[in-house]
C-alpha cells in the first residue's frame, strides 16, 4: 500500500505541474488523490482541510505578513538608493566596481527587506541602467543582479527560515537567524570574488575615487535603514521580543522610517501596498496551508520513514549523503519554489540528517542555501524572471555570464555543508 500511495502523490503531482497547474493547488490535488486512493477516502476532503487549517495555526508564521509588509515599504521607501549610494561608496572603485555594488546592495537590501525578488527588483531597476550605462554588458549586469539579490534569503531576517522553523518541528528561529549571517556574507563574497575575475578579464571601468569624508556622509544616509537589522535581530538575541514581535517592529520602524525620515511613501500610497502585501500573503500561506496538508499526507504514509530508509540504505557515510541530499534539493529547486520545498522534504531530511549526527540549524542552512539556486535557474526560477524582467532582457541571453556565478553559488554550499562552523559559531557565540 504504501508503494501505491508514493506513486499517486509522485505522479499526480508530477503530471498536474506538467499541465501547468499553479504548484499551491498541484500540490493540494495531489495529496486529495493519494488520500482517496488508499488514506481516508470516506472523509478526504474533511481531514485535508483540516490539515491545512491546523498547518496555518502557528503564532510564529505571524512574521511573515509583517516582514512582507516591511519589505514593501522598504522598496517604495527610498532605502534601495541609500543603500546603494553607500555600496558604491565602500566597493564603487575596485575592479568592476559596479558589479561589486550591486552585489553589496543586494545584500543590504536583501537582508533588511527579507525578501530576494524584492531585492532583484528595487536595486536591480537601479543598478541596471547605470552598469549598462558604464559600458557593461545588459546579461552580466543581470546575472550579477539576480544571483546576488538570493543572499537576502539567508542573511536575516528572512520568511523562509522561519517556515523551516515551522516544518522542523520548532528549530529555534533566533538560532536560524544568527546562522544565516556567516553563509549570507560568503555567498556574497564568492559572487564578488567571481564577478570581479569576469570584469577584470573584460577590462570593465573603474568607478571614481571617493573619498572618506564622502563614505562616511553616505554611511550616516543609510544608517537608520542599517538600524533595522540591529533592531530587529538584536532584539531577538537580547529577548527582549520573539521573532513575530520582531515583524511587527519592523513593520513600525519601516513606516517611520519611510514616512517621516526619509518621506518617499505618502498616506495615499498605503493602500496599494497593503493590498500587494495582501496579495503576496495570500499566495505564500496557501502554499503553506496545502504544502502541510501533503506533509501529513507523507507522514501518515510513512513515506518519510521509507525515505529514510533507502537513503541509510545506500550508505550511513555522512558526507555521501549529505551529497545526494544537495543533488536532490538542487534538481528540486529547479522545479519548485522554495516554501512548498522546505515544508515538504524538510520531514523527510532532517531525521536522515539527525540521525548522521548533523546539526538542526546547520541543515536549515544548507536546505536555504540550496533552494536559493533554483530561485535563479529556470522553468520556475522566480529571481531569474524578475532580473531579467528588471533588464530588458529575454533568459536566454542571460545564461551564458550566470554560469560562473551559478557555479560560485555551488561552491559557497559545499563549504557550508561540509565545514558546519561556518553556520553554528555565531549561534554558540550568542548561546542560542
Amino acid at each position: 500500500m504504501e508503494l501505491l500511495e508514493i506513486l499517486v502523490l509522485v505522479l499526480s503531482f508530477i503530471i498536474l505541474l506538467a499541465l501547468g497547474v499553479p504548484i499551491a493547488f498541484s500540490i493540494g490535488i495531489s495529496a486529495l488523490l493519494t488520500m482517496l486512493v488508499s488514506i481516508a477516502p470516506e472523509a478526504a476532503f474533511t481531514t485535508l482541510a483540516q490539515r491545512m487549517a491546523t498547518g496555518l495555526d502557528s503564532f510564529a508564521l505571524l512574521a511573515i505578513p509583517f516582514f512582507i509588509l516591511a519589505g514593501q515599504l522598504m522598496n517604495r521607501g527610498g532605502i534601495a538608493t541609500r543603500l546603494i549610494d553607500l555600496a558604491k561608496g565602500l566597493v564603487g572603485t575596485l575592479p568592476g566596481g559596479l558589479a561589486y555594488v550591486n552585489i553589496v546592495a543586494c545584500m543590504l537590501f536583501g537582508a533588511i527587506s527579507g525578501s530576494a525578488v524584492a531585492a532583484a527588483s528595487a536595486i536591480g531597476g537601479i543598478m541596471n541602467p547605470r552598469m549598462v550605462k558604464e559600458g557593461y554588458s545588459r546579461p552580466f549586469s543581470a546575472a550579477v543582479n539576480i544571483t546576488s539579490a538570493t543572499t537576502g534569503m539567508i542573511i536575516p531576517p528572512s520568511n523562509i527560515l522561519i517556515v523551516y522553523s515551522l516544518a522542523s518541528g520548532g528549530v529555534s528561529i533566533a538560532a536560524l537567524f544568527v546562522a544565516g549571517y556567516v553563509p549570507g556574507f560568503l555567498l556574497g563574497f564568492v559572487l564578488m570574488l567571481v564577478a570581479g575575475i569576469i570584469s577584470y578579464k573584460k577590462k570593465y571601468p573603474v568607478g571614481e575615487r571617493t573619498t572618506l569624508k564622502e563614505v562616511f556622509r553616505k554611511f550616516l544616509d543609510a544608517v537608520p535603514s542599517l538600524l533595522l537589522l540591529i533592531v530587529v535581530i538584536g532584539g531577538i538575541i537580547a529577548g527582549v521580543f520573539t521573532a513575530t514581535e520582531a515583524s511587527a517592529v519592523a513593520v513600525l520602524y519601516t513606516v517611520i522610517l519611510s514616512m517621516a525620515v526619509y518621506r518617499q511613501v505618502k498616506v495615499s500610497d498605503l493602500p496599494d501596498i497593503l493590498i500587494h502585501t495582501v496579495i503576496t500573503t495570500a499566495i505564500v500561506m496557501l502554499l503553506i496551508g496545502t504544502s502541510m496538508g501533503m506533509s501529513w499526507v507523507m507522514s501518515y504514509a510513512n513515506i518519510p520513514q521509507a525515505f529514510s530508509e533507502a537513503l541509510l540504505s545506500i550508505s550511513d557515510n555522512k558526507i555521501v549523503i549529505l551529497i545526494i541530499i544537495n543533488l536532490i534539493l538542487l534538481f528540486v529547486g529547479i522545479f519548485m519554489d522554495m516554501t512548498p520545498a522546505v515544508l515538504i522534504f524538510t520531514p523527510i531530511f532532517l531525521p536522515v540528517v539527525r540521525e548522521l549526527g548533523v546539526d538542526p540549524v546547520h541543515f536549515g542552512i544548507i536546505m536555504v542555501m540550496n533552494l536559493c539556486i533554483g530561485l535563479c535557474t529556470p522553468p520556475v526560477g522566480s529571481v531569474l524572471f524578475v532580473g531579467c524582467g528588471v533588464a530588458g532582457i529575454s533568459i536566454s541571453k542571460v545564461i551564458r555570464p550566470l554560469v560562473p556565478l551559478f557555479l560560485a553559488m555551488v561552491v559557497a554550499l559545499l563549504l557550508v555543508t561540509y565545514v558546519p562552523e561556518l553556520s553554528l559559531w555565531l549561534p554558540r557565540v550568542f548561546g542560542l
